[in-house]
């Protein structure tokens, strides 16, 4: 996971998630590791962390291509351990988190893993009960939608007459003259 250039907090781009989340320091106290509160902002590319809201700059960034995010209960040994999720980039050093609460860890995961998924492909990625409902109506079976979606205009055929397909004649009513 490498450096990015850290930016302040408005110019981060479309911000997709943020929150206070506390971060796991590189350095090891005589205790072991520490935690400290951070305010996280996710945007398309970029993982930022700040002190708290308020800061003008990161005090550290890292984009996230490249990175996989999962639940690591195995971080914490206290009751905050289902809070956990880690991000980790083969050769790069994990990023550790812990969120308020065991669902706000699996939303964080969800939109890393949502995010590095459209980045991975030229698609735009769709949850698997979205994919049945994608333009159904092409393959219906109404005969009016079947003719407008097979009709097409050819400008090479000049013996094509369509003035005449073109008018509906409704009962008690004479048919257009041309």
């Amino acid at each position: 996971l490498e450096e990015t250039i850290p930016k302040p907090l408005e110019d981060t781009g479309n911000v997709l998630k943020q929150g206070y989340l506390e971060k796991r320091c590189r350095e090891h106290s005589f205790f072991g590791s520490e935690w400290k509160k951070r305010w996280c902002v996710l945007n398309r590319e970029t993982f930022y962390y700040y002190a708290n809201e308020k800061s003008k700059q990161p005090k550290g960034s890292f984009s996230i291509s490249g990175c996989s995010a999962r639940l690591a209960a195995h971080l914490r040994k206290d009751a905050r351990r289902s809070c956990c999720f880690e991000l980790t980039s083969p050769g790069k050093r994990p990023y550790e988190f812990t969120a308020p609460s065991p669902a706000e860890a699996e939303d964080w995961v969800d939109q890393i893993q949502f995010l590095l998924k459209d980045l991975s492909s030229f698609t735009i990625p769709c949850d698997e009960e979205d994919e049945e409902e994608l333009y159904n109506d092409v393959d219906s079976s109404d005969s009016m939608n079947t003719t407008s979606h097979s009709t097409t205009l050819n400008q090479e055929e000049p013996n094509v007459k369509m003035e005449d397909d073109i008018y509906e004649v409704l009962p008690g009513m004479s048919p257009p003259r041309t």
